[in-house]
């Protein structure tokens, strides 16, 4: 495993939240909550990044990790390259590194990547410049850490701390890095309890979070919760004779207002998106009250600010 930080402890890659320590991921944490403004307000922007280029090279399509990763880059003041990976020259046949090296040669000094093949990011880190940094932006099955962190930054501001903490997470966990990368994050910062429910072919391998109790039941798992996770089951997997169809999944596994009414009162709702309505969560508890999807997705643009910023202050 490479590392991802300096000798002096500072980080200059992030691939994953695995074996982060907790100071490490609570600075990160603190530093994006300064970014965050209030709805309506403009929002923050600084010049960190000014003269720096940032290429987003996404081999697997997103809209959501994408987005939020331009908008970070120029809110710092840097100069964003985006890589259409259809007409790209790996498309054409070229070599991922002969691709890197092209961009580094441009002077380009974060890439964000992501890739359905596991190890990619790790792989550039071990071949590219000294001064270049590397954002794994969704790693296979894996690791998608800005994911992590902005989850985790969700739940503090909502809940203070994680100690004390019941989190529930339904859904395909076993082909999940949302899940991984929260598990790593939640091990770290001490969270009392987290649960994992998931249908029988797709539950994890106990050892890939030796921290979370894996729980048949999901009336069980929700109980008492105070963080509600669901996951989406992709519909491309709704044909493996193993997995529900959606009306199936829904009434076994969806998140439903009985099903809420489960978890503590003031128990929140997430979800990393895209939802799948209907299959994975109900509309009405998706835009409830209890919800807080959508502050997600504005606290990723912070904390992606804030990796940014700590990966190019090295």
């Amino acid at each position: 495993m490479i590392s991802q930080f300096d000798q002096s402890g500072r980080l200059r890659h992030l691939i994953t939240l695995k074996g982060l320590e907790r100071t490490q991921i609570t600075d990160l944490l603190d530093r994006a909550e300064t970014l965050l403004r209030p709805a309506g307000d403009l929002p923050s922007r600084n010049e960190a990044l000014a003269g720096r280029t940032v290429a987003n090279l996404f081999f697997e399509p997103s809209t959501r990790t994408r987005a939020s990763f331009e908008l970070a880059a120029r809110r710092l003041g840097a100069d964003v390259l985006s890589l259409d990976v259809s007409t790209s020259s790996r498309a054409k046949g070229e070599s991922l590194l002969d691709t890197i090296y092209t961009l580094q040669a441009m002077q380009c000094d974060i890439f964000v990547v992501r890739d359905a093949q596991a190890g990619i990011p790790e792989f550039i880190v071990e071949h590219v410049a000294p001064h270049v940094r590397i954002l794994n932006a969704g790693e296979s099955h894996l690791n998608h850490p800005t994911q992590g962190l902005l989850d985790m930054l969700t739940i503090r501001r909502h809940k203070g701390g994680f100690d004390q903490l019941v989190v529930t997470i339904i859904g395909d966990i076993h082909h999940s890095r949302v899940a991984r990368s929260a598990s790593h994050a939640l091990s770290a910062l001490g969270v009392g309890e987290l649960r994992l429910v998931a249908p029988e072919h797709l539950r994890p391998d106990a050892r890939d979070f030796p921290d979370a109790a894996i729980v048949d039941d999901v009336d069980r798992a929700i109980d008492g919760a105070d963080v509600v996770m669901a996951l989406r089951i992709q519909k491309e997997r709704m044909s493996e004779t193993a997995v529900p169809d959606p009306a199936e999944y829904f009434r076994r596994f969806g998140l439903d207002p009985r099903r809420l009414s489960l978890a503590k009162p003031d128990a929140i709702v997430m979800h990393p998106g895209p939802m799948n309505r209907n299959v994975e969560i109900a509309p009405e508890i998706a835009d409830g009250a209890q919800s807080v999807i959508e502050e997600q997705v504005t606290n990723g643009v912070a904390v992606r600010m804030a990796v940014m910023e700590a990966v190019m202050a090295v």
